[in-house]
């Protein structure tokens, strides 16, 4: 018979995953595990003992947004107007950098060990693939975009979207808008060639070190 962890245990633990959630949004995923300590109020050794590498953090602190994003891509596939749902969900994964600059990165980043997490993201990769799919066969959609460019789309708007400037935060429907006429199927000006998918993932694929 399993032991039920202790209150304090569980209070510790939700108190690393609120910390994490907070300054992963707010710096990144790469912020010190130190800081991430600090800020929940607990001894690094706490959080290693409940997290014992950054990956293991990572996917407890972004596990539901990223059923989110599947779910949310499931949506746009569905939509009886296909290239209405690529237009919305392309805006709404361009405007994660601003919201949370953690989860932003997360989406840009493999964590191969991490299970449930890389489900969720294979399942939102299969319903744009879906989306996409449909937008191409409506004309809609340009015939050479590919469903992986999306994590260089959300590289190239991260930098913008993220930023405190007032000024260029106004400017994200514009960018957004900009981005979407070049894929409209309208634009036939052949693309430059892209990389293979394997290639690509595995450069993005989260290198594991050691806690800081």
């Amino acid at each position: 018979m399993s032991r039920q962890p202790r209150a304090d245990a569980v209070r510790n633990r939700e108190r690393v995953l609120a910390a994490a959630a907070e300054v992963f949004g707010e710096a990144g995923i790469d912020v010190p595990m130190s800081e991430v300590a600090r800020r929940a109020g607990v001894g690094i050794a706490t959080l290693i003992r409940n997290f014992p590498a950054r990956a293991d953090l990572v996917e407890a602190t972004f596990g539901a947004a990223m059923t989110d994003y599947a779910d949310t891509a499931t949506r746009a596939a569905a939509d009886s107007d296909p290239w209405a749902g690529f237009c919305g969900f392309i805006g709404y994964v361009c405007r994660i950098p601003q919201r949370d600059r953690g989860f932003a990165q997360v989406l840009t980043t493999m964590f191969t060990g991490a299970e449930l997490l890389e489900a969720q993201r294979q399942r939102g990769l299969r319903e744009f693939i879906r989306l996409v799919r449909r937008a191409k066969a409506a004309g809609a959609l340009r015939a050479d975009f590919s469903p992986h460019d999306l994590p260089l789309i959300l590289l190239a708007t991260g930098g913008v979207m993220r930023t405190q400037s007032p000024a260029l935060a106004t400017a994200q429907d514009r960018l957004i808008g900009y981005l979407l006429q070049a894929c409209a199927a309208s634009n036939t000006t052949p693309l430059p060639g892209a990389p293979p998918p394997r290639d690509l993932y595995a450069a993005l694929e989260f290198r594991r070190g050691g806690q800081s």
